[in-house]
């Protein structure tokens, strides 16, 4: 039965919250007094620990839930061309809110250091693509998409990908990760496999941090990438183009990618298409939510506007 097969949408969202909130606390924290192990610390113990934890305690089995399956070479391929190819919409959309920012706010250096060679480059594929790419895919298209499809795949996708970018608690790159979001929910639903938005996540990864590598000596901070709202202006609308027709490519990727076929996945389309879909949250379900979205803005309006 559907209603058997995922997570109740009410544990799913106070897990949710809890999980956030280890984040922005103990995380925050052994981040703060060392960087990579901070990392791999919050990503294993503070995400993926509690969410496979649940699953095992509410009896579901996890590599047949989570949809852990092997992908083809093939598969493989139109995944890191796809997110190659998306890469710079990200960009474009986390620009946008960057343009925002320096009317309004102030823009804040990434803390995460670039690495500085190739060991750094190595531990930093580990701890900033690697490891994310598991916990967060396993959160957020495993868990929570997965809770979610009682809304319907479309809106699953969309409402896990918000949270995702909530996730981050920066204003700053909230835009480009629930792009992203929406492009890994896409990519594990067509090819009906977690480890698809697992690729694409540390792909994705990859590449800032391959970016980062070459260009380290350019980026001492932020602001130096930013000389001011005018010349932001220009370079959004010449990056909008650009990331419209690229944008166009990654269309014509994601529908010649080959999917998956997944018997449980097409008997529970069946069950809905007969009992429908939800339209809405309780009260008790949209409450963490909100209050997600109250530390998020308190958050960023100390660190942006304060």
């Amino acid at each position: 039965m559907l209603g058997k097969k995922n997570p109740p949408i009410v544990d799913t969202n106070f897990l949710f919250l809890i999980i956030a909130l280890l984040l922005i606390s103990l995380g925050s924290w052994v981040q703060g007094k060392q960087i990579y192990l901070g990392l791999l610390v919050t990503e294993y113990l503070l995400i993926l620990f509690p969410i496979l934890l649940y699953l095992k305690a509410k009896g579901f089995h996890i590599k047949e839930f989570l949809k852990i399956r092997r992908l083809s070479l093939k598969q493989i391929v139109y995944i890191v061309l796809i997110v190659i190819f998306s890469y710079p919409i990200a960009v474009f959309f986390n620009y946008i809110g960057i343009l925002i920012l320096s009317r309004y706010g102030k823009i804040i250096p990434n803390p995460v250091p670039l690495p500085s060679d190739l060991v750094d480059l190595l531990v930093g594929f580990v701890t900033i693509a690697l490891t994310p790419g598991i916990c967060e895919e396993v959160m957020f298209r495993g868990m929570i998409m997965k809770s979610y499809e009682v809304y319907g795949t479309r809106k699953a996708i969309i409402l896990s990908s918000i949270l995702f970018g909530l996730f981050h608690f920066n204003l700053q790159n909230l835009l480009g990760p629930i792009f992203l979001g929406i492009l890994f929910g896409i990519l594990a639903t067509k090819t009906k496999s977690l480890l698809s938005s697992i690729v694409g996540h540390t792909a994705n990864n990859t590449i800032a941090l391959i970016i980062g590598f070459f260009t380290r000596n350019s980026q001492q901070n932020t602001a130096d990438l930013i000389p001011d709202p005018g010349s932001l202006a220009y370079g959004a609308v010449a990056l909008g183009v650009i990331s419209f027709l690229l944008w166009l490519i990654v269309k014509k990727l994601l529908k010649s990618i080959p999917v998956g076929v997944d018997e449980l996945d097409m008997a529970e389309e069946q069950a809905l298409s007969i009992t429908g879909v939800r339209n809405r949250m309780s009260f008790i379900e949209i409450v963490p939510i909100v209050i997600i979205m109250v530390i998020f803005s308190i958050m960023n309006y100390r660190i942006f506007f304060a």
